[in-house]
């Protein structure tokens, strides 16, 4: 799995690398069919304090790519917040690659 962090108006420092890093583990965990990951975490010039903090990722898995943003007021309840939003979309699709079909019993005569 390829991961890539970058900050966008921010540095991204190791404590923060680390805990997405911890966070992203549990897609992973999830569905171990993921090829790349990019996390861009930004803090937005606006003159209101809530939902400065936006944090994006789009994860490329075998024959899908998914997105998910999600803003706070602290960044890492927002990457909490984008985790939580990626794992829903990653059990979905790996639950929609899985065939559900089972085949009919066989009838005894």
């Amino acid at each position: 799995m390829n991961l890539t962090i970058s900050g966008h108006h921010l540095e991204v420092t190791p404590a923060l690398r680390s805990y997405v890093t911890t966070k992203l583990d549990r897609i992973a965990r999830h569905f171990d069919q993921v090829v790349d990951v990019k996390v861009l975490l930004t803090v937005e010039k606006q003159k209101e304090k809530d939902r400065r903090q936006r944090a994006e990722c789009t994860i490329h898995v075998k024959g899908n790519d998914m997105f998910a943003e999600s803003a706070h007021e602290d960044l890492y309840a927002a990457v909490d917040e984008l985790v939580d939003k990626l794992d829903r979309q990653v059990v979905r699709h790996k639950d929609r690659l899985q065939d559900h079909h089972h085949e009919a019993p066989k009838r005894i005569m």
